[in-house]
């Protein structure tokens, strides 16, 4: 492979979600994930790479070509094992080059073989995602499609939960040492980029339609090994007038202010090589995100 990553790189991820379920909790009646004592929905990591991967399998990541497929999928909808998997690869340079996903976010192989075991740090990692604000979860009674029973009037009933809206915000790092050791190339984080926007969008299951990405911003850096961090803590929010911050309802409810943001890039515009930034018109922010070169 060749123009592998060499420069570390920081991703700023904002979607926002209208009446769905973000990341239900299988061990908590799949109810959104909230934190207690903010009352910001949260989002597992997971959540955004299932994103990922689902579209890249969509868009030639399906093993149609023998080198381009994804490691952690679904094969007649059931979940993979890793000893399933070693039969898709003879070596550690074969598993790099056939899965994105093992080098966008590492991977581990554990099969009988011994040959074949494997265990490589991605480097791409999300933290936690988040809402900027405190949500309202929604409990939603309705029936089913389908009787009970053939010949029987009584419908079924399903219970679900939702929230009413929430800008979720995500922070990443690209490693560019990881890199070197999944031979993460620069045509693999433009397809990650790719596919958190657009997997994103067409999230279009019942319990996610509704989402929306809203702003992404991929921070380059000169200086090895440097990043900023805290980016996510660097938004604000603030509110148009007569309307609450637990009671908005649509992007247009806002603007984001990135006036914090925009004064640490400022502050590090000689550690930064250049800034990609992609926005959905509906997002109105307080300033444009700052370009160092500007």
């Amino acid at each position: 492979m060749s123009n592998i990553v060499s420069q570390r790189s920081e991703l700023l991820f904002l979607y926002d979600c209208k009446m769905c379920n973000p990341n239900g909790d299988p061990l908590d009646a799949n109810k959104p994930r909230i934190d207690e004592g903010s009352g910001e929905c949260l989002v597992t990591d997971v959540r955004l790479k299932r994103t990922i991967r689902d579209y890249l399998m969509e868009n030639g990541f399906d093993g149609s070509d023998p080198n381009s497929d994804i490691f952690i999928r679904d094969e007649d909808g059931k979940p993979v094992t890793g000893e399933q998997r070693s039969k898709s690869y003879k070596n550690k340079e074969e598993f790099v080059e056939k899965f994105i996903d093992v080098r966008l976010f590492g991977g581990v192989s554990a099969p009988k073989d011994k040959k074949k075991v494997f265990n490589l740090t991605g480097p791409v990692q999300f933290g936690m995602g988040r809402s900027l604000h405190r949500v309202n979860v929604n409990f939603i009674k309705g029936t089913g499609a389908f009787a009970t029973s053939e010949g029987a009037q009584q419908r079924t009933f399903r219970e679900e939960y939702n929230i009413t809206y929430g800008l979720i915000g995500f922070h990443g790092v690209i490693n560019e040492n990881a890199a070197r050791h999944s031979q993460l190339t620069e045509e693999d984080v433009e397809l990650l980029i790719s596919a958190m926007w657009n997997g994103t969008k067409g999230l279009l299951s019942r319990s996610k339609k509704g989402h929306m990405p809203r702003l992404l911003v991929k921070i380059d850096y000169k200086e090895p090994q440097f990043f900023i961090g805290d980016l996510l803590e660097r938004l604000g929010m603030e509110y148009d007038q007569n309307v609450k911050p637990d009671a908005i309802t649509d992007v247009e409810d806002y603007t984001l202010n990135t006036d914090r943001l925009n004064g640490l890039l400022n502050q590090f515009k000689d550690k930064i090589d250049k800034i990609f930034v992609q926005q959905d018109d509906r997002l109105r922010l307080s300033a444009p995100i700052f370009q160092p070169n500007n």
